[in-house]
């Protein structure tokens, strides 16, 4: 064959046009920057959906909790009603009932005279060896227990 070009063909090809077979640059480099994009979107989506969780962690861990199944449910079935509900949970404050109300009772069974606070011994571990006879024995404190006030009764009582 001859290796002249036909007379109607462009003298000048683009750069992208290759040669039989040689391979094709710009296929792969579009090829490297799809994957490396994919990538790129896909952490910032991940990023974006965890943003009310992130938030959330300042918060209370009953707070922290449900933000975290919110975000992980608007993420699981693409239900973005769900992932503004768990950014708006992150962002507001809410009040602390359970130390109230734990205070409270615990006040309430002093007042009952329950026993709220045991206190904690710490046994001491037996010695092996008896002490030497030019040594004193140091005596060890015993432990008291405290005496419980005693409860009026309500017989008899109308």
């Amino acid at each position: 064959m001859s290796e002249a070009v036909h007379p109607l063909a462009i003298h000048h090809l683009p750069g992208f046009i290759t040669a039989p077979g040689q391979s094709d640059w710009l296929l792969n480099a579009v090829a490297v920057f799809l994957i490396v994009a994919i990538f790129a979107l896909g952490t910032l989506y991940l990023r974006l959906h965890s943003l009310p969780e992130v938030m959330a962690h300042k918060t209370n861990k009953i707070q922290l909790e449900l933000v975290a199944v919110l975000a992980l449910l608007s993420l699981l079935t693409h239900n973005n009603l769900l992932w503004g509900a768990a950014l708006l949970l992150a962002l507001i404050d809410l009040p602390d009932f359970s130390s109230p109300l734990s205070s409270i009772a615990g006040s309430l069974e002093k007042i009952a005279g329950k026993v709220v606070d045991q206190p904690v011994t710490v046994e001491k571990p037996v010695a092996d060896t008896e002490p030497a006879a030019s040594e004193p024995a140091a005596a060890e404190p015993q432990f008291q227990p405290r005496a419980l006030p005693i409860q009026p009764t309500t017989e008899g009582k109308a």
